[in-house]
């Protein structure tokens, strides 16, 4: 298996930095202080759990931290889907849990049921409704999943119901073009769902004013950053001296955020498929300068 990074130094205007580093056929598992996943959408034809399984075997960690929507009740709701690879991404889980790797989940709203347990513990596994995360150099995060800010979320649940349902189509139509990409030859990850969350004004809108809504009430905690997910963008950046990490999905993006033992923090992104001498994580990006 080979391993490649590629940075991408992210400030107020993000700018190209350098790569790589490659690991050499059959590299051992990475070690990382902590792993910080969100947006899985287990139950979900649309969850990309083979892509996460494969992910979560080329990192060790110490920390695990799901930040919500990590199993969708509202899709389970609507029909069971529960394939043999959502089973074993959830025994993965607990499995660390049981080897000593702190396990911390912060339910999203697609697993709001689980907002019935906060300070609860399944087995070796913690639920809260958020949590502060001290990283290995002191910084301070708030873990949340972020719906709390959404107000198509809060306000008027049967859109947002129906926004997860057109989302879900949209990301099978990506999972159609990208076969027939695949067939046409074309290299490279492409996303429908993406494109149009970064090209339509409106979704634009949405989201800064998402982002600058956490980081706003960050800053009014006194803490140094927050990692949350629900909008399934994946991004780092400094918002108002604010540290925001979003962890993307499982869904399109398939990214993550990691800490790595000096506290540095990265997000990476795990491909879909591995050509000769493609990287199958790449980092897209180290964290802001301080």
């Amino acid at each position: 298996m080979a391993i490649n990074t590629a940075f991408l130094q992210t400030g107020n205007n993000p700018a190209a930095l350098h790569a790589t580093a490659e690991f050499p056929p059959e590299a051992a598992p990475r070690k990382v202080r902590s792993l910080f996943l969100s947006d899985i959408h287990l139950g979900t034809r649309a969850c990309q759990a083979d892509r996460l399984l494969d992910f979560l075997r080329q990192y060790d960690c110490d920390n695990l931290f799901l930040v919500g929507d990590i199993v969708d009740f509202w899709a389970l709701k609507r029909g069971i889907y529960w394939p043999e690879t959502h089973n074993t991404v959830v025994q993965k889980i607990l499995r660390r849990a049981r080897h000593n790797v702190k396990v911390v989940y912060v339910p999203g709203n697609h697993d709001e049921a689980l907002r019935d347990y906060i300070d609860s513990a399944f087995g070796d596994i913690t639920v809260h409704r958020d949590y502060v995360h001290t990283g290995a150099d002191g910084r301070r995060y708030a873990l949340i999943h972020g719906d709390e800010y959404d107000q198509v979320t809060t306000y008027a649940r049967w859109l947002s119901v129906l926004g997860d349902v057109s989302y879900h189509a949209l990301v099978n139509l990506n999972r159609a073009l990208s076969l027939v990409r695949r067939k046409l030859g074309v290299s490279g990850h492409w996303s429908l769902a993406d494109y149009a969350k970064r090209n339509v004004l409106k979704a634009v809108s949405f989201i800064g004013d998402f982002e600058h809504a956490v980081a706003k009430n960050i800053r009014q905690r006194n803490l140094d950053g927050v990692i949350c997910g629900h909008i399934h963008t994946p991004v780092i950046k400094r918002i108002d001296g604010v540290l925001y990490f979003n962890c993307g999905d499982w869904v399109d993006s398939c990214t993550a955020i990691v800490e790595h033992p000096d506290g540095r923090m990265e997000l990476v992104r795990h491909l879909q498929i591995h050509a000769p001498g493609q990287p199958e994580i790449m980092a897209l990006a180290e964290s802001v300068a301080a």
